[in-house]
């Protein structure tokens, strides 16, 4: 009798802290890897966790909304997606610790979760994956949206509306000078693009992008080289839902000459992440405190 009051009150504890415990946990000492939060500058992303012999880690990572699984690909070379790996930690909550890292899909990229945060959206060169779970294991990729144009830097939202950068309807796929930002519509059946137009784009290449869910602000890869090196800019929705002119993220982020690409802002809107390199040799993930700098960009607008 004594035993089945202990486990009533552990199922009932279990019960009502799960939904707490799950809101506080990217407040918690696991949160991020374990890894200690930078402030307002940079700082390299768990580089002894990311670390692979002929590997570097590069693009979009991505965090599960409740925190507990990580994302991440890795590659010997930027412009070929031959050897890409996409790999992940999950936090084991019966021990407390990390696992992994752990090998999802090779020839992937890009992890990016949809709306529903329950499924993860990768791409190749034959256009978006979808990934689901299985009895609590990630499946293999599945088709799931194709175009005759480009999909690059596929970003979902709230409205339905996807974010990309693209050729479109107005550039062949070879020429990079042609991808620009752009927006498709809600429904799946419709395959028209829009193609943003400025401010967000300028003449050459555009194509790094990351948008908020409820589409308030972008933050995307501008003043790009012939090199594809670029700063990280900003630009805020309006009330017509047209775009703002893009203002820099600042000193301490575009820091010197160097490629700026993967951009990522976590569930919890505090940290933004992206890729860093001024060649394979140095290329890595950094984050660093976003949510204050975010209210300081917003409050000039």
């Amino acid at each position: 009798m004594r035993m089945m009051l202990i486990v009533l009150i552990l199922i009932n504890l279990l019960m009502s802290c799960s939904p707490q415990e799950q809101k506080n946990f990217w407040n918690g000492p696991h949160a991020y890897l374990d890894q200690l939060p930078p402030n307002d500058t940079p700082r390299r992303f768990a580089p002894t966790l990311l670390t692979d012999s002929g590997y570097f880690v590069l693009a979009r990572v991505a965090f599960s909304p409740d925190g507990k699984e990580f994302f991440y690909g890795s590659n010997n070379e930027w412009f070929s997606n031959q050897h890409q790996r996409l790999s992940y930690f999950r936090f084991d909550s019966a021990t407390n610790k990390w696992q992994g890292p752990v090998l999802l899909a090779s020839q992937y990229g890009t992890p990016t979760f949809a709306m529903d945060g329950q499924t993860l959206l990768v791409t190749d060169n034959a256009g978006i994956q979808q990934m689901h779970k299985v009895d609590g294991k990630w499946g293999k990729p599945q088709s799931w949206l194709k175009r005759s144009y480009v999909l690059y830097n596929y970003m979902p939202t709230l409205s339905g509306r996807a974010y990309v950068g693209s050729n479109g309807t107005w550039g062949k796929q070879d020429d990079m000078a042609a991808w620009k930002f752009a927006v498709m519509p809600p429904a799946p059946e419709d395959t028209s693009i829009q193609n943003l137009g400025e401010p967000l784009n300028a003449p050459g290449f555009n194509g790094d992008l990351y948008v908020a869910p409820d589409e308030s602000y972008m933050i995307i890869s501008a003043k790009e080289t012939k090199d594809f090196e670029c700063e990280l800019w900003i630009s805020f929705r309006k009330k017509d839902n047209t775009w703002s002119a893009p203002q820099s993220l600042g000193p301490l982020i575009n820091n010197g000459l160097a490629h700026r690409f993967g951009q990522y802002v976590t569930p919890d809107g505090k940290y933004l992440f992206y890729t860093k390199g001024t060649s394979e040799k140095d290329c890595g993930i950094y984050w660093v405190r976003f949510d204050n700098l975010l209210s300081q960009l917003k409050s000039k607008q």
